[in-house]
């Protein structure tokens, strides 16, 4: 299949109304936990416990935030940075940050074709932004519509060849990297969609109902854009919700294997990236085959709750890797800082799912440009306050944690409490 990427014109909203956008944003949203706070009040229950859930008990959730607070960046403030450069390199482009923006499925139930909004903030920051194969807006018309560095996650599905088309389509669209999520064989274990009724079929109840017609302003863009579906699956006279999703979870292949990774590195000759890898195992067979990235995640803890967090199985797969290809990171980034520590561990960029859903749902591509903004400036902060130029300079010699265990004489720190971000959601 060919892929028109002749842009169509479009109105754009005026500069003024941007910048009144972004000014009531800054007085509002001064971290990432204020955009959830806002997101929060912005949609309704259902929709919001969607995006902010987790599997089971939400154990593994909570463990990738908490486990980032908990690991300690060691300042060296006379380093001296009077210019901090935040640029990386990564499979063949130069990104002006390494914050990218990984794929969330369903994206416009918070905005009207939410994923154009969210493509086009990652292409005016300079960085990536990743379609989830549950897009409500197509594969075509966003690279079209946006362009940019555009990558495409892919499932390994029981009909391979529905995984053929989707990649296909992507690589006449131009699309430069595709991601096969791998920790989807069967559905995760989702309660808090459960306990709402959103389920295929829907089961929502009244108090539900009567929280969506209270949230005006989201209903209000529900009932005037364009009809909701999972665009990349539909077809003609096959466009109803409920049906698609309901036939996208039958196609889940718990019997999917490394030899379907191999069959998939010969279609695409393209950067090809395993995401949901944990195992340190798996990352050096990955190398073996040719695999070009590994995207370190536990899927937002979505799916299995007894995982360990990202950021405890990135080290272990660093070490199997041993450089030979880029490794990145997703599940609990909430502050630059926590950016930093996953660089200094070795990974080499971080993809965010629900932050950047919160700032869709709030401002729409105003929404996720301040996201990325308060990501950007947070680890320019951090770059600073430890005496790094470049972000090639950080490594896990940064970390109080490696000094700490290198030189008994250093004094360990007291337990700490529980931490507050940690009970946050999300």
């Amino acid at each position: 299949m060919l892929c028109n990427t002749n842009r169509e014109p479009r109105t754009p909203p005026t500069s003024e109304m941007k910048e009144m956008n972004r000014h009531r944003l800054s007085l509002r949203a001064h971290s990432l936990a204020d955009m959830r706070r806002l997101a929060r009040r912005c949609l309704p229950r259902v929709v919001f416990d969607f995006v902010d859930g987790g599997a089971e008990d939400e154990l593994a959730l909570r463990r990738n935030e908490a486990v980032l607070a908990e690991t300690l960046l060691l300042p060296r403030p006379l380093e001296g940075t009077s210019t901090r450069d935040q640029s990386v390199d990564l499979l063949g482009q130069r990104l002006a940050g390494p914050v990218l923006i990984g794929p969330t499925g369903l994206a416009g139930l918070l905005w009207p074709r939410a994923e154009v909004a969210s493509a086009r903030a990652a292409a005016a920051a300079g960085t990536v932004y990743t379609m989830s194969h549950a897009s409500t807006v197509a594969i075509e018309d966003l690279a079209r519509e946006v362009g940019g560095n555009l990558w495409m996650q892919v499932f390994m599905y029981r009909d391979r060849e529905l995984t053929r088309a989707f990649s296909e389509r992507a690589h006449a669209c131009g699309y430069r990297a595709l991601v096969l999520t791998i920790d989807n064989q069967v559905p995760g274990w989702r309660e808090r969609d459960l306990r709402n009724g959103f389920t295929v079929p829907l089961r929502l109840g009244a108090q539900n109902v009567f929280d969506m017609a209270l949230h005006v302003r989201w209903l209000a863009r529900v009932a005037l854009g364009p009809r909701f579906t999972l665009a990349n699956y539909s077809r003609e006279g096959d466009s109803d919700i409920m049906s698609l999703a309901a036939k996208m979870a039958s196609l889940l292949d718990p019997a999917a294997s490394w030899k379907d990774v191999e069959w998939l590195r010969r279609l695409w000759d393209r950067p090809l990236l395993l995401k949901g890898l944990l195992h340190p195992e798996e990352a050096r067979r990955a190398v073996a085959m040719g695999v070009d990235g590994i995207i370190v995640s536990n899927h937002g803890g979505r799916q299995l709750d007894a995982a360990p967090a990202s950021l405890e199985a990135l080290p272990p797969v660093i070490d199997a890797v041993a450089g030979r290809i880029p490794v990145l990171i997703d599940g609990g980034i909430r502050r630059g800082s926590d950016v930093i520590k996953a660089l200094a561990l070795g990974a080499k960029a971080c993809l965010i799912g629900r932050p950047q859903l919160w700032g869709v749902g709030v401002a729409g591509e105003t929404g996720v440009a301040w996201v990325l903004e308060l990501l950007r400036t947070e680890i320019d902060r951090a770059m600073a306050l430890c005496g790094w130029n470049r972000l090639s300079d950080v490594n896990r010699s940064g970390l109080f944690a490696a000094l700490r265990h290198a030189d008994p004489e250093v004094v360990p720190l007291a337990p700490s409490a529980p931490s507050g971000r940690a009970q946050a959601r999300g």
